[in-house]
């Protein structure tokens, strides 16, 4: 190679370095000039020189001319003077003119950086979400509710789409985040460079959302893998995470580590439509529950509860109710036996609006006992069931109603195709049927004889997309409804839908539940990364072994048209063995946002409940 070769490879890669070696370049072609017109100067002319100072004057001459070419207007001299005056002044021009040329590239390539969102973060105690979805809008809402008593709070998103564009769609779903700052980040979670850009090592929590489709699961796994895998100069925080295939959860949890907390997403929505089938209004319950908006779960410890039993402490509780404790070596105890003591160190889980507005009483609310009646519910006896639809949770669903509902009971299936798989397996109290039907024809519904059912589940369509299937399924309700009221013969309805805005036009369909499984999903990892120690609360509440939530006729706490107060409803609740924390008014159970359920209400006001109306329970059956 050449020395000439070896220069221009020399040159090229100084060149590549970017705006920096090109300002450096500039500013040696600048020094060169300025040197060689001063050189040029002081041995051509001597008049010039002297009357301009000497070769330091002559200097400070040619590098005005040079940076500013409007300084040469006023020059006078020979010949030779003003030639070489004038050939700075055009080596100026090309140099400045590149100058200006580098800098407005090198600021305009700073600046598309700056809106890809690769800058390193700079910030501590952050929440960082990552992966993008339709649901992160609720996850960032949610977030921006719980942190409102915060001084300052971050949450930080990373996902594989442009920055700019993310951040328009939260400002436009999610417009005022109060004093939460949202920063969002371009880069693939999988990628540990990437990662790096969020800063976990000082983040509080990290949130892993599934990103959809069929094979959601594995980037979550993987996600995971790398978080647990990752070293960690200090504490991690703690990590959260969903997957939608039940078959990935022991693997997911495997990828977490010991310290990850993955929840099932298909086991959890499976629930609400089984428990929903017979317990109508559970998802606005747990809706509230999950949500930071009104009422949430606590743990507090009362070291002057110490000596009580579970039973007496309801009472003594002016804002808040109790709903379960929590021992000293880490057993939650949720709605546990009336005279279960609650012994030094334990905690209680409370529901309330915050965990400011958690207060001991000093005198207990009066009761009405007049009012109490604490009747036994009816036996159970057999239904019959029409589920309409079939997707990747049917089998499921099927598995679980099987062992809710009473022996002999009947569920037929409607759907297009025959399910032959869950019809081939025996069942211990369901008998299983399919009916042929399209679920938007009202002719195909009409064949059904939906007189001869009590219950009717819709399932959401999973061939075609959320909206569409959305779409579809309100097109189901409208006419059941339709049906239903030509028969004048009731039969309750519960339907998934996928974006809970669908759920507020579907409401003129008066459904009695609808079951948005992503947006509870979603209440339940933020609470979870808000506070990972409601984990065990949270699962054993939403078991079907032991206490669960339970919407309860009113009649079998007050009797009829008695006028009472909450406290009342507490303790009829507490003899029959259960824990009282709300009320439905079935007036109300059709609007928004609460659809007429009042958790933890006010215990001295006065109440009255009628026969549409429910009690919220934590029972085990």
């Amino acid at each position: 190679m050449t020395l000439r070769q070896r220069l221009r490879y020399w040159f090229d890669a100084t060149m590549d370095r970017g705006t920096p070696a090109l300002i450096g370049w500039l500013a040696l072609a600048s020094l060169l000039l300025i040197t060689s017109i001063t050189v040029l100067v002081v041995l051509s002319t001597n008049e010039e020189t002297e009357a301009n100072g000497g070769w330091a004057g002559v200097a400070w001459m040619s590098m005005l001319r040079t940076l500013d070419p409007g300084t040469m207007g006023g020059d006078t001299g020979g010949p030779v003077f003003l030639g070489l005056m004038l050939t700075a002044t055009v080596g100026g021009i090309f140099i400045v003119s590149a100058l200006i040329g580098v800098l407005t590239t090198g600021l305009d390539n700073r600046l598309q950086q700056l809106r890809k969102g690769r800058s390193r973060l700079v910030e501590h105690g952050h929440t960082i979400i990552l992966g993008w979805s339709e649901q992160v809008f609720t996850v960032v809402a949610e977030l921006v509710e719980a942190n409102q008593s915060e001084r300052r709070s971050c949450v930080v998103i990373l996902a594989d789409r442009d920055k700019v564009g993310m951040e328009d769609q939260i400002r436009m779903r999610v417009p005022d985040t109060g004093r939460t700052h949202v920063i969002c980040r371009s880069g693939n979670p999988l990628k540990r460079a990437d990662l790096e850009l969020v800063s976990p090592d000082t983040a509080r929590s990290v949130m892993v959302l599934p990103p959809g489709g069929d094979d959601s699961d594995t980037g979550v796994i993987k996600t995971l893998l790398l978080l647990n895998n990752r070293a960690w100069p200090g504490s991690r925080p703690h990590v959260v995470a969903a997957v939608q295939d039940s078959g990935n959860l022991s693997v997911a949890r495997l990828a977490a580590g010991e310290t990850g907390l993955v929840v099932d997403a298909e086991d959890f929505a499976v629930r609400l439509v089984a428990q929903s089938h017979r317990q109508t209004g559970l998802s606005a319950v747990c809706d509230e529950l999950l949500s930071f908006v009104g009422n949430e779960i606590y743990l507090r410890p009362e070291p002057s509860l110490t000596g009580m039993t579970y039973g007496e402490a309801l009472h003594w509780y002016e804002l808040g109710v109790p709903i379960g404790m929590r021992r000293t070596d880490g057993r939650v105890l949720v709605n546990p036996p009336m005279d279960t003591e609650i012994q030094d160190g334990d905690s209680m889980v409370v529901v309330a609006e915050d965990d400011l507005l958690i207060r001991l009483a000093d005198t207990t609310v009066p009761v009405v006992r007049t009012a109490v009646s604490c009747l036994p519910g009816p036996p159970p006896v057999p239904d019959r069931t029409l589920l309409i639809g079939w997707n990747s949770r049917g089998p499921k669903i099927v598995s679980l109603l099987d062992q809710l509902v009473r022996p002999g009971s009947v569920l037929d299936i409607a759907a297009p195709r025959r399910p032959a798989q869950a019809l081939a397996v025996p069942r211990a109290n369901l008998t299983l049927g399919h009916r042929p039907c399209s679920p938007t024809s009202r002719r195909s519904l009409e064949s059904l004889g939906l007189g001869g059912y009590q219950h009717i589940v819709v399932l959401s369509d999973e061939t075609v997309p959320p909206d569409l299937a959305d779409d579809r399924t309100l097109v189901t309700l409208l006419h059941l409804r339709d049906i239903e009221i030509r028969l004048g013969d009731p039969y309750s309805i519960v339907t998934e839908m996928n974006d809970d805005c669908n759920r507020e036009i579907a409401q003129v369909t008066k459904a009695d539940d609808f079951i948005v499984s992503t947006k509870l999903v979603c209440l339940l990892l933020t609470q979870l990364a808000e506070n990972p120690e409601l984990y065990e609360v949270l699962s054993d509440l939403f078991d079907p072994a032991g206490s669960e939530i339970y919407l309860k006729p009113a009649a079998r706490y007050l009797r009829p048209g008695a006028r009472a107060n909450f406290a009342t409803v507490i303790e009829a609740a507490r003899q029959c063995g259960e824990t009282a924390i709300g009320y439905r008014l079935g007036a109300l159970s059709d609007r928004p946002p609460f659809y007429g359920v009042f958790l933890n209400p006010p215990r001295g006001a006065a109440l009255a409940l009628g026969d549409r109306d429910h009690v919220v329970v934590l029972a085990e059956q």
